[in-house]
């Protein structure tokens, strides 16, 4: 059910309401307008969270990359978490992993074409990617874990609440992990729940519906994730899930925030899976790779190594991986799936705010050149908007 990975610290709840009232405080200073939020003369989409933890932003930061790059040019903008560089770096070619942080380093490895820059100001990071000659061709900027960071006012404002951690039921960190009080859902355009079960029945989409309680400017959506062919690290060919034996024992390798979600989803297609679960980000060492070689010459045949994209990103580049840990280690890929038939009316808002506000891109020139053909061409004016103005 919704909500079933919470924990609560009740000990902890005086130490977070100390905590609420620091970002309450702070708040109040940007909705009083001393501490100042700026808009960008280009679409700008921010998807984020307030809480601790994966909600799955990289899943839905890359759908939004396949709904647009192919009409648009797109930025991604991270703060790059735990990289070894600082201030702003654009990814090329030849970007190390450690240079830009896992997850920036996954998008641009999937989507070459695509600008991914990082930067922690990222109201640098944009006057970067608007102003420089290798980046000023963008057409809309993508924010990477950005609902937080309100010194940038984006057009959209996607917050994502995980299914399993509904921001409804926990607390301010540290009793629980909200980073921020639920009442600041209501600065986003869209809501998305995420992770959620393919089964999730009506009765439960409306119990959530009335539970999130959003504004009439808010659109709720639900998605859920499709798993991919399971893909090499370093070597083979792809296979399906359904090549899994039932008696194949996996060994699911992670350092994400929460992989029950993945364990779970397994046990379809293994009744043997056996977590080595891994700190979020978490850096690979010699004692680690040692230990993923011997957990995994301990499990007898037939056997496979399961790890995620972001963690590939990670253990690609490490040296000391046994033979067979090479040999039958696989990335499994997921992608977002909108439920209840909401896809299309998603991507329409999305596509038609990018359409209203690039000044360059393709979206743009097929509207312009439709409303020539209907005589009702009055010319383009961009700028940042927000549903609930519209």
């Amino acid at each position: 059910m919704e909500g079933d990975f919470i924990k609560i610290n009740e000990w902890m709840l005086p130490l977070s309401w100390l905590y609420g009232l620091g970002v309450r405080f702070r708040n109040q200073l940007f909705e009083l307008g001393i501490l100042k939020s700026r808009s960008f003369n280009i679409p700008v989409i921010s998807v984020g969270n307030i809480t601790v933890g994966g909600s799955g932003k990289t899943p839905h930061v890359e759908y939004l990359v396949r709904l647009l790059k192919d009409s648009a040019k797109v930025a991604v903008l991270s703060r790059g978490y735990k990289r070894k560089s600082r201030g702003y770096v654009l990814a090329g070619d030849g970007t190390e992993m450690k240079d830009i942080g896992d997850e920036p380093f996954q998008m641009k490895t999937k989507f070459p074409e695509v600008h991914v820059a990082v930067d922690k100001n990222r109201c640098h990071g944009i006057e970067r990617i608007v102003g420089d000659e290798q980046t000023k061709d963008t057409d809309v900027v993508l924010l990477d874990d950005a609902f937080q960071h309100r010194y940038v006012k984006p057009g959209i404002n996607i917050l994502l609440v995980d299914y399993h951690r509904l921001i409804i039921y926990d607390k301010l960190l540290p009793a629980g992990r909200l980073r921020e009080p639920q009442s600041g859902k209501a600065r986003a355009d869209i809501v998305i729940v995420t992770k959620c079960p393919k089964d999730l029945k009506p009765m439960e989409y409306r119990v959530i519906i009335k539970a999130m309680n959003l504004f009439p400017y808010q659109q709720l959506y639900f998605t859920t994730f499709e798993y991919e062919a399971l893909h090499p690290v370093f070597c083979g060919e792809d296979r399906s899930l359904d090549s899994l034996d039932k008696n194949e024992n996996v060994l699911l390798l992670t350092g994400i925030a929460s992989p029950k979600q993945m364990i779970y989803d397994l046990k379809e297609y293994s009744d043997n899976i056996t977590p080595l679960t891994f700190p979020d980000h978490h850096q690979f060492r010699k004692k680690d790779i040692e230990l993923i070689n011997e957990m995994f010459g301990g499990l007898p045949s037939p056997k496979i190594i399961i790890t995620t994209e972001k963690d590939n990103a990670r253990l690609s580049c490490m040296k000391g991986l046994s033979d067979e840990v090479r040999n039958s280690i696989f990335t499994l890929p997921v992608r977002v799936k909108f439920m209840l038939g909401q896809e299309e009316e998603f991507n329409n808002k999305i596509i038609g705010y990018v359409q209203k506000n690039s000044k360059n891109s393709i979206l743009v020139k097929r509207k312009d050149d439709n409303k020539s053909k209907n005589g009702n061409n009055t010319g383009h004016r961009p700028g940042t908007i927000s549903f609930r103005n519209n």
